[in-house]
């Protein structure tokens, strides 16, 4: 059965939450640690100011996105695409 959460700072260790359905839920400055996602599906949702280290990204597709100063590895992914495009038509 479903657990209602009221608003207000929770926390979670070592619990399965595996098809759990977030909707209209605030989570910024939330800390998430070895945390698995895989498979999961990331809708409407805002990572602004957000920093990813030690992730794995296997066969992750990012669509209908806003890039504006996102960087890879300290590069910015909108000069990246930018000279992948050139290249392609060369």
């Amino acid at each position: 059965m479903p657990t209602e959460l009221t608003s207000g700072a929770h926390r979670a260790d070592n619990c399965d939450l595996a098809d759990s359905s977030f909707t209209n839920v605030n989570l910024a400055k939330a800390q998430f640690r070895d945390v698995n996602l895989a498979e999961a599906n990331l809708e409407d949702v805002n990572l602004s100011q957000t920093t990813i280290r030690n992730v794995n990204l296997t066969n992750v597709a990012i669509d209908d996105a806003d890039y504006t100063g996102m960087k890879i590895d300290g590069i910015l992914l909108t000069d990246l695409l930018k000279t992948y495009r050139e290249s392609k038509t060369g």
